[in-house]
């Protein structure tokens, strides 16, 4: 099938897969007048690495799966360097949830703080004083 097919069928661009040619990713063969010809394991490899940058994998992180599909794998997962590149990605999500979870803590201390301190001064508010009202407040610390 020619690029814009693939591309059509990948959903994806023509410019994409050019990109991905030139990084490796994908090989074309040429016709006899020059085009690009692919086949359905293009295709495959294709939807391979969609669905690993829909996972939020680098592009370069898709190349293992790639090179175990051209292997003649069944499955882009099934060779140790593609097993090795979902530990270190998992590694790296547990770090970041890890983060996450830190930064809920901190804004959760804030809003209680920011409760116990609204509540605090409810009965002091700008009606009984005639003044204007509190400056807003934030305490957190990074």
């Amino acid at each position: 099938m020619r690029i814009g097919e693939l591309a059509k069928r990948a959903g994806t661009s023509t410019r994409t897969l050019r990109y991905y040619e030139s990084r490796g990713l994908l090989a074309a063969r040429r016709t006899g007048n020059g085009y690009r010809d692919y086949g359905e394991d293009d295709l495959r490899l294709l939807r391979q690495i969609r669905t690993l940058q829909d996972f939020g994998f680098e592009l370069e992180e898709t190349r293992p799966f790639v090179d175990c599909l051209r292997a003649g794998h069944p499955a882009g997962d099934s060779c140790p360097a593609s097993l090795a590149v979902y530990r270190r990605k998992l590694d790296e999500l547990d770090g970041l949830i890890g983060q996450l979870a830190g930064v809920r803590e901190q804004v959760a201390r804030q809003l209680v703080a920011a409760e116990e301190a609204a509540g605090a001064g409810a009965g002091a508010g700008a009606g009984e004083s005639g003044g204007e009202p509190p400056a807003p407040r934030c305490e957190m610390t990074g």
